[in-house]
């Protein structure tokens, strides 16, 4: 079974300039000359980690991370109470994609993204599917009503009863009928003493379940106070707005990306992100590949994730190989029309 390749440290990095005074880290890793992907992580309000340069083979990938807008180490932060979050939007990180492609003198390249990364992918290679070469897609994530009801408005509380009871706690009883926009009031309340446990009670719960086993280690990273506040404020303030989607654009569209060779991995027992949706999708995509993964949740590094996505992203870098190779064979085919005439072709030609 595939595991996460070593160890690697970016050789090149940065702050962009996007506009409405949003700066935006990334860095590059692995091969300068090599096939070109671009990594997008989860959340909205996530952030990329090393871990997620080791999903690619780095001797035959250029790897490209980057935070998106207010979170990780892109500034200004969510957790800091200036912070407009008006400027970020599906839309908005769209086109930071693109900008940052031309920064980095990209053609085209392999896009890459799970959870939250998954809808981005979705969103950008519908916009701009000419410069896409392949789609790896881990839990399908569209932000249909249906799957934001199921999350989190009480849907996956059939299975979590327990940790549901904390996910509501913070919100007054007489506002439990619609949570999402409860916790918009409380998430955006400038006082600490209200916005910092809702924070942390909506992070927990998204960090509790998204494992097929518990990972307290996973719910500690999450529930960290600025990275809580940042994650929570982003994601509410996507999904009380549906994404600034069309309901099921994403799915709708998906006829656009036909030509692309896309692999979708998804956990059979994925609560966050329930299989539904990647149905959906590869319905309206059926050349998609497909993986229904048996024994996982939504996290990409549960085991058998990982081997399928970095089956899928080894399977790519080969291809890429082999066109070369074949580009470079037919390139030595073909005859040297330079070369001087002989001397029987001057004979003739006179």
């Amino acid at each position: 079974m595939r595991t996460l390749y070593p160890e690697i440290e970016p050789y090149d990095s940065g702050m962009l300039d996007v506009g409405d005074d949003q700066q935006l880290y990334w860095e590059v890793s692995g091969n300068p000359e090599g096939k070109p992907v671009v990594f997008l992580h989860g959340g909205p309000g996530g952030a990329t980690t090393p871990a997620h340069r080791r999903l690619f083979d780095p001797e035959r990938y250029r790897i490209v991370l980057f935070d998106q807008r207010m979170c990780g180490r892109s500034l200004p932060h969510a957790s800091e109470p200036e912070a407009d979050l008006a400027v970020n939007t599906t839309w908005h990180l769209v086109e930071d994609i693109e900008r940052l492609r031309e920064h980095l003198e990209v053609e085209r390249w392999q896009v890459f993204g799970g959870s939250w990364g998954s809808t981005l992918a979705l969103a950008y290679a519908e916009t701009h599917p000419d410069r896409v070469t392949e789609l790896v897609l881990r839990g399908i994530f569209t932000l249909r009503a249906q799957e934001l009801d199921w999350f989190y408005e009480g849907g996956a509380a059939a299975l979590f009863p327990d940790l549901w009871e904390g996910f509501i706690e913070p919100v007054p009883a007489g506002e439990r009928s619609h949570l999402m926009r409860a916790y918009h009031r409380l998430l955006s309340d400038p006082d600490p003493a209200v916005h910092q446990p809702a924070a942390v009670a909506w992070s927990r719960w998204e960090s509790s379940t998204i494992t097929l086993l518990p990972r307290p280690e996973l719910v500690a990273s999450f529930t960290e106070q600025d990275y809580a506040v940042a994650f929570a404020r982003i994601e509410n303030h996507y999904f009380v707005n549906g994404g600034w989607f069309e309901e099921g654009q994403l799915i709708r569209d998906a006829p656009k990306l036909a030509g692309i060779p896309t692999v979708i991995v998804q956990g059979r027992y994925d609560v966050c992100t329930p299989p539904m949706t990647a149905w959906d999708l590869h319905r309206a995509l059926p050349e998609a590949d497909l993986r229904m993964i048996p024994d996982a949740g939504h996290a990409f590094d549960e085991p058998g994730i990982l081997d399928a996505l970095i089956e899928a992203t080894d399977r790519f870098a080969a291809d890429a190989d082999e066109s070369a190779d074949a580009e470079e064979s037919a390139d030595a085919e073909q005859p040297d029309d330079t070369e001087e005439p002989t001397g029987m072709e001057d004979d003739s030609a006179g």
